[in-house]
């Protein structure tokens, strides 16, 4: 089916980077309001024509989480009985995906119900980065297109060229990413056992690998509390590495992150654009944000095409960070 002009929207959650797609594929930002009654009821209203058009809503379910959310939700409805042609929605990092199991008794699935009311609002499609879990996309029955911040931060590494690097996933989960670096990057790989204590808090027990003398890499998809990867650091360091580098897609840091990144013996954090870093992270200068704008851009401009996207999911060093 071929569909009309490409129109993107956003939210409140992160338009500097609806906008640097907008740039990326030479497109305006469609007009629209995002605002909130009196009683804090999410009011919208879109003052551009999307009949027929190719619509994708920029908006990552970041903090404040069921705010940001709404507005989806909303934006979705809008454009459904506004006869858009199709409705992506465009969610770079993707709230609720914590909940994607029942891990213990009298616990919902939160990540699944999310997916069921993007569906349920007039989604057709999904784009997304760096899923929290993998199997989340299994929890649509529309199409999900996964991409991998990852991308962008090789680009980065690459160019650093650090001697005697090792890939370290600061979980046993995390393992398939760290793999991913390890390869791309030419590095050697370990792992730190965790054991989670609670929702902010994790015991780290010993290390897998061998870090003596070496640069390290710790990879992760996003940085909440921090207190993982700060333990993590501190048992690298003790183990005899020189320094250490994080490279994280999502940059959360919620709670005492900023407080615990600042004293921890990290060289430099590299994370990306999918949410907005706070003015405190940025003054905190061990923070480098990397770009994934032509990534987001390039994924809407073959999906309005009709074009392939499986080749965006391949390292191809094609998409440089900005």
């Amino acid at each position: 089916m071929i569909y009309n002009n490409i129109q993107i929207i956003t939210g409140n959650a992160n338009p500097a980077l609806a906008r640097g797609i907008c740039e990326y594929l030479q497109r305006p930002l469609s007009d629209g309001v995002c605002e909130k009654f009196p009683d804090t009821e999410t009011n919208i209203k879109l003052n551009s024509d999307v009949r027929g058009s190719d619509v994708f809503i920029v908006q990552p379910t970041c903090a404040p989480v069921n705010e940001h959310l709404m507005e989806l939700l909303l934006f979705c409805d809008t454009l459904r009985r506004s006869s858009a042609g199709r409705i992506t929605t465009v969610v770079p990092y993707f709230g609720y995906a914590r909940k994607d199991r029942k891990d213990e008794g009298r616990v919902p699935i939160s990540a699944k119900l999310v997916a069921n009311l993007m569906t349920k609002a007039g989604a057709d499609r999904v784009v997304t980065i760096d899923l929290h879990a993998q199997q989340i996309q299994g929890f649509f029955d529309i199409p999900v297109d996964h991409l991998y911040g990852s991308k962008v931060q090789f680009s980065y590494y690459r160019q650093l060229n650090l001697p005697d690097l090792v890939v370290v996933s600061p979980d046993v989960g995390g393992m398939k990413m760290a793999r991913a670096y390890s390869s791309a990057l030419h590095a050697l790989l370990a792992v730190v056992d965790k054991r989670r204590l609670s929702p902010d808090s994790a015991e780290v027990g010993f290390l897998i690998g061998d870090v003596e003398d070496k640069n390290v890499l710790l990879v992760d998809d996003l940085i909440a509390t921090a207190g993982t990867l700060v333990e993590a650091a501190k048992l690298l360091k003790d183990k005899g590495a020189l320094d250490i580098y994080v490279a994280a897609t999502h940059p959360i840091l919620c709670g005492p992150a900023i407080d615990r990144l600042t004293d921890a013996p990290i060289k430099q954090i590299t994370v990306t654009d999918t949410v907005p870093l706070s003015q405190q992270a940025k003054e905190m200068g061990k923070i480098k944000v990397l770009s994934v704008v032509p990534l987001l851009g390039e994924a809407i401009r073959r999906i309005h095409k009709d074009e392939s996207v499986s080749s965006l999911f391949i390292d191809t060093g094609e998409y440089q960070a900005v």
